[in-house]
């Protein structure tokens, strides 16, 4: 055992042992007719300080393009979102199911596009190939877990969107802009998971 996941898993267990009120979602926002299931990964790599993996999405993408996203996407037919996390960790960056060590699935977000995504938090050895798919990855990188989980690191802002004003969250890490569903989940997660570096 990992001394990375057994911390994770007890922080983890801890933190959704109570009902959160006021979780991040932008269902108000969600067209319900387009809403599909989806799942992403937050895979935390097993460093002396961990580091989380994001990618950047091809401009090209139909949702989200551009923007820095967790591995992930829909559920395929009869697909839970475990199952859907790590293929999509496959197909997206080329990380082999037998090596991702899952903890649990956090609270979904639902996005204004339609989306109903479910979080997955796992551990990955640290220093994989990654081999990023170019039709879904531009890129990719690490960013630390201490900074992805401190409330303080992140800026709110406002945006005029779907007729209502809509509050998001972002951060600059290396010339990558974190924003948006990514963000949300990052600042959700970070009310179950007391992390101190």
């Amino acid at each position: 055992m990992s001394a990375l996941f057994d911390r994770l898993s007890e922080l983890f267990e801890q933190g959704h042992g109570n009902d959160l009120p006021d979780l991040l979602t932008d269902a108000r926002f969600a067209d319900q007719d387009r809403t599909a299931d989806a799942a992403v990964l937050i895979a935390v790599t097993e460093r002396e300080r961990p580091t989380v993996l994001l990618t950047q999405r091809p401009n090209t993408m139909r949702d989200h393009p551009g923007q820095v996203a967790f591995p992930g996407g829909k559920l395929d037919h009869g697909e839970d979102a475990v199952e859907a996390a790590l293929r999509e960790a496959w197909e997206e960056l080329g990380i082999e199911r037998e090596l991702v060590r899952v903890i649990g699935t956090s609270d979904r977000y639902q996005t204004g596009t339609g989306f109903d995504i479910t979080p997955v938090l796992a551990t990955i050895p640290a220093d994989l190939p990654i081999r990023p798919e170019p039709r879904e990855v531009a890129s990719w990188f690490e960013c630390p877990l201490a900074i992805l989980m401190d409330r303080t690191v992140w800026s709110r802002n406002e945006v005029f969107w779907k007729g209502a004003m809509r509050q998001y969250y972002e951060l600059d890490y290396e010339g990558y802009r974190i924003w948006g569903v990514t963000a949300a989940i990052c600042i959700n997660l970070s009310r179950r998971l007391a992390w101190v570096d």
